[in-house]
C-alpha cells in the first residue's frame, strides 16, 4: 500500500487552544514580534523546535518508573551507558542536562582563544560556545549546498578540500578538533554521507586532529545513508549509525532530538585524559558523572529512546511525514531547501519574499506572518540567528517526533499556501533590542 501511517496509536491527548486573529496580534506586540517570547498556551501548532518536544512511548514511561535516583553509581546510568556504548563504541559516556552543556564542557576543555573549530555548519549554541571561549567557528559546507533548490542526496557534507586548506593556512596546532553536524541543522536538515565522514576523518587524522560528531539527529542521518548511499541498502539503521560513530573520536549529543527525551544530553570520547578533565568540569557545573544534571528517570527514558529511534518503521514514517509537508508546499510554488530534510522543512524566505532586504529579516517577517495568520510557531534561521554570516534567509518548520498527526500537517500546509498567496503584502522588521549572544532567543522587533 502507498499510504504511510503513523506506526503508533494515541493513548493520551493534550488540548490545543484556538486563538483569534485579534489575540494573536496582541501577543505579537507584547512579545516584541519574537515568537520565542510568546507563551506556549497561545500557540496552536508549535514547530519552533523538535528539541525536547517529542511524545514519549509507553516503554519510556514504564522505564521511568524504575529510575534510580542515587547520587552516585546509579543503576539507571549503567543501563544508559551500556545502550550508548553498544551504539557508539565510545569508552567514556558523560551525561549532561542537554546538548549545549556537552558543547560547553567540550569547548572549555579543548579550545583556547585564537583557535579555530571547523564544522560543516555550526548551529547557534555550538557557535556561541566556541566564540565564548575566544575561538572562531568556521563553516565549511560543501559548495553544492549554496543552491537551496538543488536536489542532491548529501547536501550536508563538509568540503574536505576546504578543510585541508584551512588546516594548512591556520596550522594544525590551532585547530583543536573538527566537528560534523549530522544531520546538518543550519544547512537545511540535510544529511552527511558515510563517504564524507570517512574523508573528513582521513584529513583530520593526517594532521593529528580529532573528529567529533554533533550527533543530535544521528538516526535520521543513518536512514538517509541507508536509503541514498550506494552499498548500504542491506544495512540496518543501527548498523549504519554504528559505522558513523566508529569513524569519530567522540561526540556531543542532545537526547532531546533522536532519543525522544524531554531533557538530556551526552558527551562521549575515547580519550582518557580528556574524559577526566571533562568529568571534573561536569562535577563543578552539572553533577556527579553518573547523573550529570539529570534525574535517574531521564536516564532511563534516553536509554529506551536510543533503541526506539532506530526502528525502521519509525524512521520510514518520520522521513515520509516530513517530506509530505515539504513536497506539498513546494509543489504549489513555495521555495524550500531541496530535498526535504529529516526533522524539518526550511522555507527559503529570501526567495519567497524578495521585496524584503536581508537587513529587514525576511525569515523573521515570515515567521511572524505565519503565526499571525494561523497560530503556527516556527523559527528563523538567517540573519537574525547568524548575522552577516548567514548564507540564506530561512524559516524552519521543525516537526516534533510522534506529536502531530497528518491532519495537523495538512493545516500547516493550508496556512503556508494562504500566506504565500499574499506574500507581497508582508513587510520587514527592525531590531529594537538584543543581547550580546544568541540574540534570536530574546531580541525584540518592530514592524516597518
Amino acid at each position: 500500500m502507498k499510504t504511510i501511517i503513523e506506526p503508533f496509536r494515541i493513548k493520551s491527548v493534550e488540548p490545543l487552544r484556538q486563538t483569534t486573529p485579534q489575540e494573536r496580534e496582541r501577543f505579537l506586540e507584547e512579545a516584541g514580534y519574537n515568537l520565542f517570547l510568546i507563551e506556549a498556551r497561545n500557540i496552536l501548532i508549535d514547530l519552533l523546535t523538535d528539541s525536547g518536544t517529542s511524545a514519549m512511548s509507553t516503554e519510556q514511561w514504564a522505564a521511568m518508573m524504575r529510575g534510580d535516583e542515587s547520587y552516585a553509581g546509579s543503576e539507571s546510568f549503567g543501563r544508559l551507558k551500556r545502550a550508548v556504548q553498544d551504539l557508539t563504541g565510545f569508552r567514556h559516556v558523560i551525561p549532561t542536562h542537554q546538548g549545549r552543556a556537552a558543547e560547553r564542557i567540550l569547548f572549555t576543555v579543548m579550545c583556547a582563544p585564537g583557535q579555530v573549530v571547523p564544522n560543516n555548519t555550526h548551529f547557534d549554541t555550538t557557535r556561541a560556545n566556541i566564540e565564548f571561549r575566544g575561538a572562531r567557528a568556521a563553516d565549511l559546507l560543501c559548495p553544492e549546498a549554496a543552491d537551496t533548490q538543488a536536489r542532491l542526496p548529501f547536501k550536508g557534507n563538509m568540503d574536505a578540500a576546504a578543510l585541508e586548506r584551512l588546516i594548512r593556512t591556520e596550522g594544525a596546532g590551532r585547530i583543536p578538533l573538527v566537528m560534523l553536524t549530522v544531520t546538518n541543522n543550519s544547512g537545511g536538515g540535510q544529511p552527511v554521507s558515510l563517504e564524507n565522514i570517512a574523508e573528513v576523518k582521513a584529513v583530520a587524522s593526517r594532521h593529528g586532529i580529532p573528529l567529533y560528531l554533533d550527533a543530535c539527529r544521528f538516526a535520521e542521518n543513518a536512514w538517509f545513508i541507508q536509503r541514498r548511499e550506494p552499498g548500504y541498502a542491506d544495512w540496518t539503521p543501527k548498523q549504519v549509525a554504528q559505522k558513523m560513530f566508529s569513524l569519530a573520536d567522540g561526540c556531543t549529543f542532545s537526547a532531546k532530538k533522536d532519543a525522544f527525551a524531554n531533557i538530556g544530553g551526552m558527551l562521549c570520547t575515547n580519550d582518557d585524559r580528556l574524559a577526566e578533565q571533562e568529568k571534573d568540569l561536569l562535577i563543578l557545573t552539572e553533577g556527579f558523572p553518573t547523573y550529570g544534571g539529570l534525574a535517574g528517570r531521564d536516564l532511563e527514558a534516553i536509554a529506551v529512546g536510543l533503541a526506539e529511534v532506530l526502528d525502521p518503521d519509525y524512521l520510514r514514517y518520520r522521513i515520509a511525514s516530513t517530506g509530505y509537508l515539504g513536497d506539498h508546499i513546494s509543489s504549489h510554488g513555495v521555495p524550500i531547501v531541496q530535498p526535504p530534510g529529516g526533522h524539518a522543512i526550511y522555507i527559503d524566505a529570501g526567495r519567497m519574499l524578495p521585496h524584503i532586504p536581508r537587513s529587514q529579516f525576511p525569515g523573521q517577517a515570515l515567521a511572524v506572518e505565519l503565526y499571525r495568520h494561523a497560530g503556527i510557531r516556527s523559527v528563523e534561521i538567517g540573519s537574525v540567528m547568524f548575522g552577516e554570516q548567514a548564507p540564506h534567509e530561512l524559516l524552519r518548520l521543525a516537526i516534533p517526533r510522534r506529536a502531530y498527526t497528518q491532519s495537523h500537517i495538512d493545516y500547516v500546509v493550508e496556512a503556508i499556501l494562504e500566506v504565500n498567496q499574499r506574500r507581497e503584502q508582508i513587510r520587514g522588521l527592525e531590531i529594537v533590542s538584543q543581547p550580546q549572544f544568541l540574540r534570536h532567543f530574546s531580541a525584540r522587533f518592530r514592524p516597518l
